[in-house]
């Protein structure tokens, strides 16, 4: 049971991220703008993180091993600046398409980083995701010819930004307990958010009294406290390479969330995209799974064998 622990807390963290754009586009229908809504998430993050940290720890926080912690709360807010950016010039199916490289670009991370080749399992699963995403997310009748290279170049940017979030934080200051480094890479996360969205909510009155906290409380929950904190715990045990597989079901979460609270209508070409990327994310699993059994099995045969052979010689000797 404790194998599938860890890849259930990354498909869980995964999951949570896929709330979040729906989140912002029903803040933007009260009137608010993308860029308020996510510095609400990041201030409003900062702030839970902060409350768990001394609700659950009586310690000093230690600032051993901070400097990759910024390097995560940074890559945090970079990929929600550098992927709000790239909405300017693409159309929103396009942009997801190209935030969902990561799964590709986190394997190519994974094996730099550890001088080997991905196994077999995760190269056919990453091949399902890469056919997957693209009629999942809508792309099919969408018109690429006219789209800017500064869309493609922002659309990669927020790809490769987040998979060096997921790099980084499997990585990040092994010695600090959970809760400490979720306030490091929270903090960090809403400084980026601060210089580059809009600040100006906390004290121009937009954050409490026009009601964006109750969309910053979401928001900071679901795209920043359950992520970060469960990315935390589990990268490290996962590994990225399957991590960036298993991060994929955020596509197949954010559609179907906008479905129920934005009664967004899905094509059967989507739903067939989905089931794609949901054997893409099971197939390592279910391969790892039937060849343990599979080794189980044989070395289950060779002691019975061994057994029935030294029974033959003990029965012939006496």
């Amino acid at each position: 049971m404790k194998k599938y622990l860890y890849p259930l807390l990354v498909i869980i963290a995964a999951s949570s991220y896929g709330v979040v754009s729906t989140i912002i586009k029903l803040a933007m229908g009260r009137g608010f703008s993308a860029s308020e809504a996510v510095t609400s998430q990041f201030f409003i993050g900062f702030c839970i993180a902060v409350g768990i940290f001394f609700l659950t720890n009586r310690a000093k926080i230690s600032f051993k091993g901070v400097k990759m912690l910024i390097f995560a709360g940074v890559l945090t807010g970079f990929t929600n600046i550098v992927y709000g950016h790239s909405l300017n010039y693409l159309p929103a199916s396009l942009a997801v398409v190209l935030l969902f490289q990561f799964t590709w670009i986190g394997m190519l991370i994974s094996c730099i980083s550890k001088r080997q080749l991905p196994t077999r399992i995760e190269f056919i699963s990453l091949l399902f995701l890469v056919l997957g995403t693209i009629p999942a997310a809508g792309l099919i009748d969408v018109d690429i010819t006219k789209i800017p290279l500064q869309g493609w170049i922002w659309g990669l940017a927020a790809a490769l930004c987040y998979s060096l979030f997921l790099f980084v934080n499997g990585r990040a200051a092994a010695s600090m307990n959970t809760s400490g480094r979720l306030v490091f890479v929270s903090f960090f996360a809403f400084m980026m958010s601060a210089l580059f969205q809009s600040p100006e909510i906390i004290w121009n009155g937009t954050l409490f009294n026009e009601g964006l906290w109750l969309y910053g409380l979401a928001l900071g929950l679901f795209g920043m406290i359950i992520p970060v904190f469960l990315f935390t715990i589990a990268v490290p045990k996962v590994g990225l390479g399957m991590t960036s597989i298993l991060s994929a079901i955020e596509l197949p979460i954010a559609v179907m969330v906008s479905v129920i609270l934005l009664s967004e209508t899905v094509t059967t070409i989507q739903i067939a995209g989905i089931v794609i990327i949901l054997l893409g994310i099971s197939l390592p699993t279910i391969l790892t799974g039937n060849l343990l059994m599979r080794k189980n099995r044989a070395a289950k045969q060779k002691i019975k064998n061994k057994s029935y052979m030294f029974r033959e010689i003990k029965k012939h000797i006496s």
